[in-house]
C-alpha cells in the first residue's frame, strides 16, 4: 500500500498544523485555520466534506490494528488520488476532510460519490476480500458562519448519511429520518457482506416464488417473492445475509434488484397469459430513501409490466411512520397503481387504533399466531379478532407459515381469506411455478 507524502499535502496548508503520523495529512488544528482562511464575507463557496470510514473498528477487531493501518493508508491514498481538487485533512482515528474552494451543491455531490466509489474498490486483508465504504457529510459555506460552526454541520450531516446504513452522502440541513445504529459486526458478518457483493457482481441472487392460495374456492391469490443468495455453490440463507444487508446499506440495493426482477417475472407470466400478482417486500431502508417512486417507476418502465400485477408488503411499522418521505412514498406508490400488504401484522406495534386509517387493501397474519394452532386458543382467538377487524375494514387476510392441515382447518375456521406455507406449495424457481401453474390449469 502506497503511504501519502506528507511534504505535499502540508505544503498548501497553513502554518502551525501537525502532520498525522500515520496518513501523512495535516491535523484538526490546520483544517480549523484553513476554513478559516478560506470561508467567510467575501469569499467564494467552501465545500467542507467530512468523512468517516464504515465499520472500521470492527475491521480492527477482526483482524488487528496493523491491519486497519493499512487499510487507512490506502484509504487516504485513494482519497487524494479521487480528490485532488481539494486539500484533505486527519480528524481522528478513521474521520477525514476534503475542503474544496469554489464549489458548489451539484460538484459537492459529484465529487462526493467519485470518493465512495474510490473508497469502495476491493481491498485484500489477510485472506478476505474487503469492499471499504464510508459515510459523507457535506456543507456548503454561508458568509456569517466560522469555521467551527462550518465543519460541525459537515460532522452532523456525516452522521445522518451513517445512520442511514453507510455508503452514502448527505447534505447538511437534510430532513432525514432516524436510522438504525449498528451492531457490532463480527468477522463472520464482514465475510457475508462480500459475498452479497459477489452475488450482485456475478448473477448469485434468484427470487423463489411461494403460491398464496384462496380459502373459497382454492385459487390462486398471488405469489411471494422470497430472495435467494448462492455463491460458489453455497446458498445463503435469508436469516444471515438480510441482517447484514440491513446494517451495511446493501438492503437497498438488494430490494430494488428483487423488484425489478419480479416486475419482469410478472410481465412474462402475463405475456403466457397466466397474469399472477406478485408480492415483493420493501425494507426500511428502501421506502425512507427520497427516490423509491422513481425506483418503482423504472421497474415498471424495464419489465413493462402494469403496476397492478406487483404488491408491496411493507410492515405495520412502517406504516405508521408518520415522517414526510415514508408518507410521501407509500401515497406515490398507491397512485401508481401497485397495491399495498401490511407484513408480518402482529409483530410491531399492532396499534388497531390506526389499523383504520392504513393505506393498505390487505393485512398478513404473523406466523407467531399460526405456529401454535388448533392447541393454542389464545392464539386462536386473537388470530379472529384481527380477522373480524380487518374483513370490515374491507381487507383480505392472509396466514402465513401455515404448515399442518390442523392449522389450515383453524385459520378457515377463524375467517382468513387466503393461506400461504408449506402445507400448501413450497417457495419454487421460476421454471418450476411456471410447470406449477400449467398442471394447475391443465383438465
Amino acid at each position: 500500500m502506497k503511504k501519502p507524502q506528507s511534504d505535499k499535502s502540508q505544503a498548501a496548508w497553513p502554518q502551525g498544523g501537525r502532520v498525522d503520523a500515520l496518513a501523512g495529512l495535516p491535523d484538526r488544528g490546520a483544517c480549523v485555520r484553513a476554513v478559516a482562511e478560506q470561508a467567510g464575507p467575501g469569499r467564494r463557496p467552501l465545500a467542507v466534506l467530512w468523512l468517516n470510514i464504515d465499520r472500521f473498528k470492527q475491521i480492527n477487531d477482526s483482524f488487528g490494528h496493523l491491519a486497519g493501518d493499512g487499510l487507512l493508508a490506502e484509504i487516504v491514498h485513494r482519497l487524494e488520488r479521487a480528490g485532488t481538487r481539494g486539500r484533505l485533512a486527519r480528524m481522528g482515528a478513521d474521520e477525514f476532510v476534503l475542503l474544496v474552494p469554489d464549489c458548489g451543491p451539484g460538484r459537492a455531490e459529484a465529487l462526493a460519490r467519485d470518493l465512495l466509489d474510490a473508497i469502495g474498490q476491493p481491498l485484500e486483508i489477510g485472506s478476505l476480500r474487503l469492499r471499504p465504504s464510508a459515510s459523507i457529510g457535506i456543507a456548503l459555506s454561508s458568509p456569517a458562519e466560522g469555521p467551527h460552526a462550518l465543519l460541525e454541520r459537515a460532522d452532523r450531516a456525516m452522521l445522518d448519511a451513517k445512520h442511514l446504513g453507510g455508503g452514502q452522502c448527505v447534505f447538511a440541513g437534510e430532513v432525514l429520518p432516524s436510522g438504525r445504529s449498528g451492531k457490532h459486526l463480527a468477522r463472520e458478518e464482514l465475510a457475508v457482506e462480500e459475498v452479497l457483493h459477489r452475488a450482485l457482481e456475478t448473477g448469485g441472487l434468484s427470487l423463489d416464488y411461494q403460491p398464496i392460495l384462496r380459502v373459497a374456492d382454492a385459487g390462486l391469490e398471488g405469489v411471494e417473492a422470497l430472495m435467494r443468495c448462492r455463491v460458489d455453490g453455497a446458498l445463503v440463507p435469508p436469516a444471515r445475509f438480510i441482517p447484514v444487508a440491513e446494517k451495511t446499506g446493501l438492503i437497498v440495493r438488494l430490494g430494488e434488484w428483487s423488484l425489478l426482477t419480479a416486475t419482469r417475472f410478472a410481465s412474462r407470466l402475463i405475456a403466457q397469459g397466466r397474469p399472477v400478482r406478485v408480492a415483493v417486500n420493501v425494507s426500511r431502508a428502501q421506502l425512507t430513501a427520497p427516490k423509491f417512486s422513481q425506483a418503482l417507476h423504472a421497474a415498471l418502465a424495464c419489465s413493462d409490466a402494469p403496476a397492478g400485477a406487483i404488491e408491496l408488503e411493507i410492515t405495520e411499522s412502517l406504516f405508521m411512520d408518520r415522517s414526510e418521505v415514508v408518507q410521501h412514498n407509500l401515497h406515490a406508490a398507491l397512485e401508481a397503481g401497485f397495491s399495498l400488504a401490511i407484513d408480518d401484522f402482529g409483530t410491531g406495534y399492532s396499534c388497531l387504533a390506526v389499523l383504520k386509517d392504513l393505506p393498505a387493501g390487505k393485512l398478513k397474519l404473523d406466523r407467531a399466531f399460526v405456529s401454535g394452532l388448533p392447541e393454542d386458543r389464545r392464539s386462536y382467538s386473537v388470530a379472529r379478532a384481527v380477522v373480524r377487524l380487518a374483513l370490515d375494514l374491507g381487507m383480505s387476510v392472509v396466514a402465513e407459515g401455515v404448515e399442518t392441515a390442523a392449522q389450515h382447518e383453524a385459520l378457515c375456521e377463524a375467517g382468513v381469506t387466503a393461506i400461504q406455507g408449506f402445507h400448501l406449495a413450497r417457495p419454487m424457481a421460476e421454471a418450476a411455478l411456471e410447470a406449477w401453474l400449467i398442471a394447475r390449469s391443465a383438465p
